[in-house]
């Protein structure tokens, strides 16, 4: 295998442990500088479509929502990032990890996302400075 066909491997693993699929639409939210571009190039290409950014006016499968501590409120970004889901759409909170700048809390996470009315159902290392929460809406009983 040549190294840029391992490299291209790689990448696309990325977007293979959010869940993503081919043909999704996925929504980027709060993107900066500090954003990792190998977890969002690997995103691209497993489904095939670019990000998408918050002017998109359709719905979308995933929002990608990049947050860290002084973003400003939580639950109002997560808030915001449901009105773009389509049923059985999900929300990848994606924060800086532990030690580094920006870092959130889980327990924080946790709180504002209930109080959003979302379940968290994982959460996983998304790339070499990120970690990643799946959100989903709340089963109703």
């Amino acid at each position: 295998m040549s190294a840029t066909a391992g490299q291209a491997q790689g990448e696309r693993g990325l977007a293979e442990r959010l869940g993503l699929k081919p043909g999704q639409v996925v929504q980027e939210v709060g993107w900066d500088e500090d954003s990792d571009d190998a977890l969002r190039e690997s995103i691209e290409e497993l489904t095939g479509n670019e990000l998408v950014d918050e002017d998109f006016d359709d719905v979308v499968d995933v929002v990608l929502l990049w947050w860290r501590d002084d973003d400003g409120d939580l639950f109002d970004a997560l808030t915001a990032a449901m009105t773009a889901l389509a049923d059985g759409g999900q929300i990848w909170l994606l924060t800086p990890k532990a030690g580094r700048p920006g870092h959130v809390e889980p327990s924080d996470i946790g709180e504002d996302a209930t109080t959003a009315g979302l379940s968290q159902t994982s959460s996983i290392s998304a790339a070499q400075d990120w970690s990643g929460t799946r959100l989903v809406f709340k089963a109703r009983r």
